[in-house]
């Protein structure tokens, strides 16, 4: 069996390694691959792995000799899953890797938009402590989260260990999801509600027709003039244009976002300029422990497949 990883860099920069995918067969590593050279790259190769590489039906059906594609995330909009089983390729893709370092990024936004900690921490590099009068001072107002209100937009495993962090913090929590649950200590709420009442609203729903530019300007204005969103889930999620609009009319009190629309974004996207906005790139499942997963799984998917077994099989009806 001939294996190729197209995009190896982003999970695997060096810190890890694909060792065991030699176990396996004949390994290609590639640390990233442009859209003309997919074809050169797998036209031998039985099982391909992919992050963010397309493989699409044009891919798919010029590569006779391929059998399987393993998705190295959770998210598998990438693959033309129709194409795929019209040609008996099996798909895989990898779920519940990053549950916990995506919930600790979210809980990184929210404290660095209640604390303020790298503004102050740069404010005494720049001297402001050592010259300052009084024995402490800051530039910023500081929020205590106990009792104020964290709503989370979707409820799946995600968020509920958000929820989980938030409540060891004194949080109320409520949520707006198609399916409520019966969980301790989390009001169900209809998402009117949720955009008026949250002190922090963040997005954990999947990107749909209904849930596409969810953050709209309708829907910020209904927000607490000091309400901040965090977003670690899609960047479609969220209308930019009217989000850093809101920020800079100061119609709310931030926004953390680790996901955008187009990554990498472009120069001229009105949330890299907008105030009170933190953005990280795309980090949220990045933590070594959460890659480590990711990889271990991926060659597990593919041993299974190997061996006639079906694990995180992605179906597509034809």
């Amino acid at each position: 069996m001939k294996i190729a990883i197209l995009d190896a860099y982003t999970a695997n920069p060096g810190d890890l390694s694909w060792e065991a995918f030699e176990k396996l067969g004949e390994l290609s590593i590639y640390e990233r691959t442009a859209p003309e050279e997919l074809l050169e790259r797998c036209k031998d190769v039985t099982a391909v792995l992919s992050n963010k590489v397309p493989l699409k039906r044009e891919h798919i059906t010029a590569l006779p000799q391929l059998q399987y594609i393993g998705v190295t995330a959770t998210g598998y909009n990438i693959i033309d899953t129709i194409a795929a089983r019209e040609n008996q390729i099996a798909v895989t893709n990898v779920p519940g890797y990053s549950t916990d370092s995506v919930a600790q990024c979210v809980f990184a936004h929210i404290l660095e938009l209640s604390n303020h900690t790298a503004l102050h921490a740069e404010a005494v590099r720049n001297d402001a402590w050592t010259k300052s009068p009084d024995f402490c001072f800051w530039h910023k107002p500081i929020r205590e989260l106990h009792n104020l209100t964290l709503g989370l937009i979707g409820f799946g495993a995600i968020a509920q260990a958000v929820a989980k962090i938030g409540r060891a913090f004194g949080m109320r929590i409520i949520a707006h999801t198609r399916t409520a649950k019966d969980i301790p200590d989390v009001e169900f709420v209809d998402r009117e509600t949720l955009f008026k009442e949250s002190d922090f609203i963040s997005l954990h729903c999947p990107l749909t027709n209904d849930t596409e530019g969810i953050i709209n300007s309708v829907n910020l204005k209904l927000m607490k003039s000091d309400a901040l969103l965090i977003n670690t889930g899609r960047g479609q999620l969220v209308d930019e244009q009217a989000l850093a609009d809101a920020l800079n009319n100061e119609e709310i009190g931030g926004a953390g976002l680790d996901v955008l629309s187009s990554e990498p974004p472009q120069s001229n996207n009105p949330l890299l300029s907008a105030k009170n906005c933190f953005i990280t790139p795309h980090i949220a499942w990045a933590s070594k422990a959460a890659r480590q997963r990711l990889i271990d799984q991926c060659f597990d998917n593919l041993k299974a497949f190997i061996g006639g077994q079906r694990l995180n099989r992605v179906e597509s009806p034809l």
